[in-house]
């Protein structure tokens, strides 16, 4: 069994899902993974690359594999996190029976996802970009700075805009939702940004 590290013990002293956590860790920690802390969660890595990620959640807990769409996943047990995902796929659980009795599937899971990463597999993504709504597109003809700053933000921070703002109903909802944003376009700064 791989070493715990001492900077991720917090993380399972705080969370609701401490015992199911910690059956997850010592079941990936079987694994060849080395064990860090990124984004504040545990995350385990091969060859510094992210394998799997465990998370806390308030209905449940979940392994997190970021390329998980590549899993072959004969279970049907990975879930897509968001409806917009693309790579990443979760197993949620809620609680340490269900772990115990799937720990020989999760460890295969976790054998293929480092077989993924040691192969240098990686998720192709939809390269389309999402269409443009009309009052984006009215106010980037309007300002050609504020039509220069959109462009210059990465296609994620430029796709995440877009869903915000399709996803109002109202063409006026989606109008002051451009205008809402548009000083955080203006920095250089996507919609989730602090």
């Amino acid at each position: 069994m791989n070493r715990t590290n001492p900077k991720v013990d917090w993380y399972f002293k705080k969370s609701p899902w401490r015992a199911e956590l910690e059956k997850l860790r010592e079941i990936i920690l079987e694994c060849p993974l080395t064990e860090e802390l990124k984004w504040g969660k545990p995350a385990y890595t091969y060859d510094e690359g992210n394998v799997v990620i465990l998370q806390g959640f308030k209905a449940n807990c979940a392994l997190l594999f970021p390329r998980g769409a590549l899993l072959k996943d004969p279970k049907g047990l990975l879930e897509k996190p968001g409806e917009n995902t693309q790579a990443a796929r979760r197993i949620p659980f809620t609680n340490v029976q269900e772990i115990g009795k799937l720990a020989p599937v999760i460890k295969a899971y976790l054998k293929e996802a480092v077989a993924i990463h040691a192969a240098g597999l990686e998720v192709e993504y939809k390269r389309e970009p999402e269409p443009i709504p009309e009052e984006l597109q009215k106010a980037l003809d309007a300002d050609a700075t504020f039509e220069a700053a959109f462009h210059a933000l990465t296609p994620g921070r430029q796709r995440g805009y877009i869903l915000f703002f399709t996803g109002a109903r109202q063409s006026k909802t989606r109008e002051a939702r451009v205008e809402k944003c548009r000083p955080k376009i203006l920095n250089g700064e996507g919609l989730n940004d602090r």
